[in-house]
């Protein structure tokens, strides 16, 4: 498994997220939260929490929607200071409350003349001793597409953002 970020250092209440892929076409984030997992998925799933913490401080939310149901949709869009739209939108293939989410993925700013790309994205909530582990398997249907999404500077972005996740999860404490 090949990692691309392997901090161990405390980061806030929790610690960094680590950022590895575990085959070509996966990357597997895995971050820890002293926050008990049903305020983590409640903070994970709720429209106006997500949208405490999803933008990691880069731009404003103007939508943030959620259907959490077995082909319910979702969608998340943000802008940026520039001006300019990031949005991403699925559908929800598996939910078990608390404890796991599948979900699709599909980034709305491709290149025109590039092919859509649909992950899977895998969001596991463990908890011990009142100590959440998430962990996001994104699974990619290349090489190619995974190294482009590691090569979008997506981990500060993420970083920024689990810090607020957990932020977000602690105050509903």
């Amino acid at each position: 498994m090949e990692a691309v970020t392997s901090s161990g250092t405390p980061h806030r209440g929790g610690q960094a997220a680590t950022v590895t892929l575990p085959t070509d076409e996966q990357i597997l984030i895995t971050r820890e939260f002293a926050v008990p997992k049903e305020l983590v998925y409640r903070a994970f799933t709720t429209p106006e929490l997500v949208e405490r913490w999803w933008t990691a401080k880069r731009g404003q939310m103007t939508t943030c929607e959620i259907d959490l149901r077995v082909g319910g949709k979702w969608r998340y869009v943000m802008q940026t200071p520039d001006g300019s739209e990031v949005g991403f939108h699925g559908e929800y293939r598996e939910i078990v409350p608390n404890e796991r989410i599948v979900s699709t993925e599909i980034f709305e700013g491709m290149p025109e003349g590039l092919p859509e790309e649909v992950s899977v994205n895998t969001a596991t909530f463990t908890e011990e001793n009142g100590r959440t582990k998430l962990e996001i398997l994104v699974q990619h249907s290349s090489k190619a597409f995974r190294d482009g999404h590691i090569e979008s500077g997506m981990e500060s972005g993420l970083q920024d953002a689990m810090d607020l996740l957990e932020e977000v999860a602690g105050s509903l404490r």
